[in-house]
């Protein structure tokens, strides 16, 4: 716990590794339906496709840095919240988003890439506790404790979304 808490101080510097992340994420990058999910509010006015891409990129420098498996961090945690529909519109008939959406996103990102199974528990697993069984692999930790921060700056606006839209034109280019 110690090391992440030293690597996600490090990341205040913003290490740039463009290049690296955008091989990681290629593929899915360009898929239609991911692409989609700028269609989608994720928290205030950012978009779940922005959310994912912040989430994505700073658990792959974060795993980069400590040794771990970047390519699967950066992976799951692009699809974490690929569940494809307005999550304010109430959806009872599935159960409450917070506790259903990791199991939709993971479906849906089974449908159509191949995954393997550090990415597929990112995406199951990053809602913890609400999900019950605890993450299995360290890259699942990591991108559940990132999504948690990322969301709390989203909500509190401490991050502009012109900040996001940066981050994210540097990697999209």
């Amino acid at each position: 716990m110690i090391e992440l808490i030293k690597s996600v101080c490090k990341l205040k510097e913003y290490v740039e590794d463009y290049e690296g992340y955008r091989k990681c994420i290629s593929d899915l990058i360009q898929h239609e339906d991911v692409i989609s999910m700028k269609n989608f509010i994720q928290h205030g006015d950012i978009t779940c496709l922005q959310h994912s891409t912040y989430v994505s990129y700073m658990s792959y420098l974060v795993c980069k840095d400590l040794g771990l498996d970047y390519s699967s961090a950066a992976r799951g945690g692009l699809l974490h919240d690929f569940f494809l529909y307005d999550w304010h519109v109430k959806r009872y008939d599935k159960g409450l988003h917070g506790f259903t959406h990791p199991y939709t996103a993971l479906e849906n990102a089974n449908r159509i890439f191949q995954l393997n199974e550090v990415e597929k528990d990112i995406i199951v697993k990053h809602m913890w506790p609400l999900t019950l069984k605890l993450p299995k692999y360290k890259e699942s930790f990591i991108v559940m404790f990132v999504d948690k921060y990322c969301a709390s700056m989203e909500i509190i606006n401490f991050h502009s979304k012109d900040n996001i839209y940066r981050l994210m034109s540097k990697i999209l280019s």
